[in-house]
């Protein structure tokens, strides 16, 4: 193919066949007019409880979908990376589609617009692509089409990956590290890479910002504040 040609006569050829998409039962419960939408566009949906993603259009591509809301919700609560660096696991080609008016994120007060911007480029660094739709309509474009691309351009049928039941203790030290405040993944990872184990890493916060290049006396200090401050129900961070 050259570089003037296109997907798009091969895929109008394609028409007829049907792509098979396999969509998580909460999802489809969650999000009925995309099920509707997909149906309507002549695709044939799989209902399944699925371990991890929201749509899988092949045996490598998943979809996690969130609405704008969903995906600020879960940045505050740092479950999002884990959602999807499970999924990347599994699937090579592991994608977030963020669905809703974007700029909405300029109105929130609880996190700020360059913390979304600095989630988004952190993501993509990871090898995680980022779809951004307006509507559920442009989303069913979206799934419809790549479906059709994955499954009968690249001939991938869907698959559905079990994901690891068994954590190593490798998984359990990083996912310690990346819960407390400002650290995450890549932090994480850096850290335990200076000081071995997660529990050196602790009586060495001191020597953080000299030993592990991004974390500074602040972040340190925020550590220190969950570390030893008695808990108190509702106590802000």
């Amino acid at each position: 193919m050259s570089g003037t040609e296109t997907l798009v006569p091969y895929i109008k050829e394609r028409d007829k066949e049907r792509p098979v998409i396999i969509v998580d039962s909460r999802e489809a419960s969650a999000s009925p007019k995309i099920v509707k939408g997909l149906r309507e566009k002549g695709a044939e949906i799989v209902m399944k409880a699925l371990p991890k993603g929201d749509y899988v259009l092949s045996d490598a591509c998943a979809v996690e979908r969130k609405t704008v809301h969903d995906f600020i919700y879960t940045l505050t609560r740092r479950h999002l990376f884990e959602q999807l660096f499970k999924l990347q696991e599994v699937y090579t080609k592991p994608f977030i589609l963020i669905e809703g008016y974007l700029p909405i994120i300029y109105k929130f007060s609880r996190i700020q617009p360059s913390s979304v911007w600095g989630a988004m480029f952190f993501l993509a660094r990871q090898g995680i692509a980022m779809i951004h739709t307006t509507s559920y309509k442009e989303t069913v474009d979206f799934l419809y089409t790549a479906a059709k691309q994955e499954q009968f351009v690249k001939k991938r049928p869907p698959v559905v990956h079990p994901v690891k039941k068994t954590e190593t203790l490798a998984d359990a030290q990083i996912f310690f590290m990346a819960s407390l405040p400002n650290i995450g993944r890549e932090r994480a990872l850096s850290i335990l890479s200076a000081y071995q184990t997660p529990m050196n890493a602790l009586l060495n916060m001191e020597r953080w910002a000299e030993d592990v290049h991004g974390l500074g006396p602040k972040i340190s200090e925020k550590v220190r504040r969950v570390l030893h401050k008695p808990y108190k129900e509702k106590d802000p961070a």
